[in-house]
């Protein structure tokens, strides 16, 4: 097979395989990026080549590997100048003393601890070739490492930007990212000239350039940057320009002594920090390396990683000796410092465990320390894995340390309320809330003027929460950097806030409080915000599916299957999300059950919001069929209600061989029907949450469908209440 060929096969197998394992564990709540390695890892010795020995030596032959490190390279080449591009100097902001001491004492306990671990390792996993100042070097600095880009996107998240903790964690990471690449290069030039003493002309050059980007290079960047400001366009002239400079940047470290991957870093890191510039061109350089070119390294790293080496139980003693000191040098040294500079005890562990995050950094470190020959490919196995577990271990670590609650006490601002606002949102004090999720803010004001109706003022206070989640769709992306994470919700907001500006009449405004947030997976952080904030209903509007005719397919379905609260799905048949809906006229088909009560709780809390509109509780019998009876608790509600409230009621019973043409036909007269999620309806859970949806096709009026998740909840509380045995403001 011609070697063009080959690659290009091998090529298709990487990224095919890397985006499905991915995603994979993104689902397990883990970065992509580790599915990538262990991809990468799966096409390896370690798996295939064990499985399938002979089949793997035809698909990733010795000859074909050098291409693949050729573009791995050129991936990583452009990879470095992104992380130097979103390096920002305003994650430095704040509390930089304390920065400063947590995270060069976070690299100088794990280093120490390291270059103490390579007096036992190196008689053991290295040679003469390789002098021991080297190789402590390496090994040192592949413990102090902390992954940035990983670090940022856990932090984005878990919207934790803005947060003490997030702004401490990013600041600490990127001064971690600066040092321990200079201890990087340093343990290059010490391997490249077998001495700390030959490496003086290296660390010489090196700091030479380092002084030209940032002064001449720097003002250069400058002038390119006023050229955009002036033409607002990246020109691919411009865009040539720049990747020859990161090209030229690299091949400059490269002869320095050093290695190349620096020299892109640092034309990043020089580049002016204008937002509109560094967004377009992390846009146009991101998509191409991080799903073309990266995928690659991760298959080269995982060709050259061969977990069979641990054959033994003490080398797998050994490797677990290196994680322990991996894991404690990290958090210990970083808990420490913390502590001693004041940060409190949660706070400080969570920082432990976020500067753990090794990912793809260390990955980097590893392939450059293996292609120089300073750690074999048994300490490069072992290593992978450490590389592995202290980045899968971050998530569920910070989770457990740091709960999503307390990231909400500490995010106040998120939700546009004062500590004052979240005492009054309690559940003692009665307060009812309305989640509604707004998937674009210029078409679904209707949504909320809905929720708002229901919510109404006569009741109990009430608050609703319109809310915008921000996706996150991939790792690394410009877009999940805190920085520009922070500006995307600060753009979302306002439009939130206009929107809210144009309700009426203008006192409803007061009871909207919005919530922007960052999310990986909408359906799964909407449930988790409506059990966090104690929400009693979510509302949300009906989109179709892109794969599916199902209207509650899709998100919906899932927020209907998995949220732990009440949910009510609005399908909004006019299609003309902008216009006022009156509501006057209400349709509840009811067959007793849980989902229906829902409904009938919901359709009185808008009549009692109004004093003109109607309701009509639709009871459909077979013949010969007993006539259901409403329950004893909606009969008990409805005889509770004034009588202005009661007169506006009627129960009519229709007998109908097929009750779902009867509720079609009685919707027609009316402006909302609701309708529980149940058979009688048509519209019912079945296999694996998916939901059926015939009234939703076949109803004439606006409908909203109701999904009760609790019998205990009670939507008409305040009415039941003691204190108000009338429930109704008069």
């Amino acid at each position: 097979m011609q070697t063009i060929v080959l690659v290009l096969f091998e090529v298709l197998i990487v990224i095919g395989l890397s985006r499905v394992v991915g995603l994979g564990f993104r689902w397990i709540k883990q970065p992509l990026v580790i599915g990538e390695i262990v991809a990468g890892i799966m096409l390896g010795p370690s798996l295939f080549g064990l499985v399938a020995p002979d089949l793997a030596a035809s698909l990733f032959p010795a000859e074909a590997v050098p291409f693949l490190n050729i573009l791995s390279q050129v991936g990583l080449i452009f990879f470095m100048f992104l992380i130097g591009l979103e390096l920002d100097p305003k994650y430095l902001k704040g509390n930089l003393d304390i920065a400063i001491l947590t995270s060069h004492v976070s690299i100088l306990v794990p280093f120490s601890l390291g270059s103490l671990l390579a007096l036992l390792l190196y008689p053991l996993v290295s040679n003469s070739s390789v002098t021991f100042t080297a190789f402590a070097l390496f090994l040192g600095a592949a413990m102090s490492i902390t992954a940035f880009p990983v670090l940022a996107r856990i932090i984005t998240e878990n919207n934790l930007q803005g947060t003490r903790l997030g702004t401490l964690a990013l600041t600490c990471a990127a001064v971690d990212d600066v040092t321990a690449w200079c201890l990087l290069a340093l343990a290059i030039a010490v391997t490249r000239t077998n001495s700390m003493a030959g490496a003086i002309p290296t660390i010489i050059y090196s700091l030479l350039y380092i002084g030209f980007m940032l002064t001449a290079g720097r003002w250069f960047l400058q002038k390119l940057s006023d050229h955009y400001n002036r033409t607002a366009r990246l020109s691919q002239f411009v865009l040539a320009g720049i990747y020859m400079g990161v090209v030229a940047s690299a091949l400059i470290t490269e002869l320095i002594g050093i290695h190349l991957i620096f020299g892109a870093f640092l034309l990043g890191a020089a580049m002016p920090k204008n937002p509109r510039l560094v967004r377009e061109l992390a846009e146009k350089t991101e998509d191409f390396v991080l799903t073309f070119l990266l995928p690659i390294f991760f298959a080269y790293s995982g060709l050259r990683t061969e977990i069979g080496l641990l054959n033994k139980p003490e080398l797998w003693l050994l490797c677990l000796l290196v994680l322990t000191v991996a894991i404690i040098g990290k958090y210990v040294g970083t808990y420490v410092a913390a502590r001693v500079c004041g940060i409190e005890k949660r706070e400080a562990s969570a920082l432990g465990w976020l500067m753990n995050t090794r990912g793809l950094t260390e990955l980097i470190v590893l392939n450059i320390g293996l292609s120089l020959g300073v750690i074999s490919p048994l300490l490069f196995t072992m290593l992978v894995i450490m590389a592995l577990v202290t980045t899968f271990m971050t998530s569920p670590l910070l989770e457990w340390t740091y709960p999503k609650h307390l990231i909400q006490q500490d995010v106040l601002e998120e939700v546009g309320q004062t500590p004052e606002d979240l005492e009054k949102l309690t559940p003692e004090t009665a307060t009812y809330q309305i989640l509604v999720p707004v998937a674009n803010p210029n078409t679904q004001k209707i949504l909320l003027e809905l929720a708002l109706a229901i919510a109404g003022t006569k009741l109990q206070p009430s608050v609703v929460h319109p809310l915008q989640l921000i996706e996150l769709n991939d790792d690394y992306l410009f877009s999940s950097t805190p920085l520009e994470a922070d500006r995307l919700i600060q753009q979302r907001r306002t439009q939130l806030e206009e929107l809210i500006q144009t309700l009426e009449p203008p006192d409803v405004r007061a009871m909207v409080h919005p919530i922007v947030r960052m999310a990986n997976d909408v359906a799964r952080e909407t449930a988790k915000i409506a059990k966090l904030d104690r929400a009693d209903l979510i509302l949300l509007g009906w989109h179709r599916s892109g794969f599916s005719t199902n209207r509650l397919g899709g998100r919906v379905g899932q927020i209907l299957s998995t949220a732990p609260v009440d949910v009510a799905v609005f399908v909004d048949l006019a299609d003309s999300s902008n216009l006022a809906r009156p509501y006057e006229n209400l349709l509840v088909p009811y067959s007793a059950n849980i989902h229906d009560e829902l409904g009938l709780e919901l359709a009185i809390r808008l009549l009692i919001n109004s004093d003109t509109r109607r309701l009509s509780i639709l009871r459909v019998t077979q013949a010969n069929q007993p006539v259901r009876e409403l329950s004893y608790e909606s009969s008990t509600l409805i005889e509770q209600l004034p009588e202005r409230v009661r007169s506006r009621i009627e129960m009519p019973i229709i007998e109908s061989s097929d009750p779902i043409a009867a509720v079609v036909e009685a919707s027609a007269t009316v402006d909302l029907t609701i309708a529980g999620t149940s058979r009688a309806w048509g519209i019912e859970r079945q296999t694996l949450g998916r939901y059926t949806d015939q009234l939703a096709i076949q109803c004439r009026s606006t409908l909203l469908i109701t999904r009760r998740y609790s019998k205990v909840t009670s939507h008409l509380a305040s009415m039941l209440s003691d204190k108000n045995p009338s429930g109704v403001k008069v």
